[in-house]
């Protein structure tokens, strides 16, 4: 680290802790040059996840719009917001680990109905209703037969 009075190139640290909740380290350092001391944060470069959306628009990924949407989806249903924020949670690392700076809309939503159909299955048809711009009430009952279908294989296992 360059002394910002010198600018020396060999300070040593002399104190370190914790910012942040844990998200960051505050350094307090001394040049070795000059003496003076000086304070430095370090944190984790967090990236941008850039949302490619169905007419090819790119706009900055938001949890917020993600949360909302599982929100109405389980509205007057018995899931808890934490239950909510942990699924979130759990879409938000994910889209992370995979180390790509833009991802599809769709894909998102996708993830957001794998998460919905563990939490709550009316919440999950609510929601794919409304994502997947269900037309008329064969597209409900193809969805909820899908739904049933894949729990009576899980029953088999």
């Amino acid at each position: 680290m360059r002394c910002p009075y010198c600018e020396n190139r060999d300070t040593k640290v002399i104190d370190s802790r914790h910012t942040e909740e844990g998200h960051a380290i505050r350094r307090r350092r001394e040049c070795e040059k000059c003496g003076k001391r000086f304070t430095t944060y370090e944190k984790i470069e967090e990236t941008v996840l850039v949302v490619i959306k169905k007419d090819g628009s790119r706009e900055t990924f938001d949890r917020n719009k993600i949360l909302n949407g599982i929100i109405k989806a389980c509205e007057k249903r018995p899931v808890a917001l934490s239950e909510m924020e942990a699924a979130i949670d759990d879409i938000e690392r994910g889209l992370n680990n995979m180390m790509e700076k833009e991802v599809k809309s769709t894909f998102i939503g996708e993830l957001v109905m794998e998460k919905l159909r563990d939490l709550d299955e009316v919440a999950y048809v609510r929601f794919a209703s409304v994502y997947r711009q269900f037309t008329d009430i064969n597209t409900f009952i193809n969805e909820i037969e899908k739904l049933l279908g894949s729990k009576r294989d899980f029953k088999e296992d």
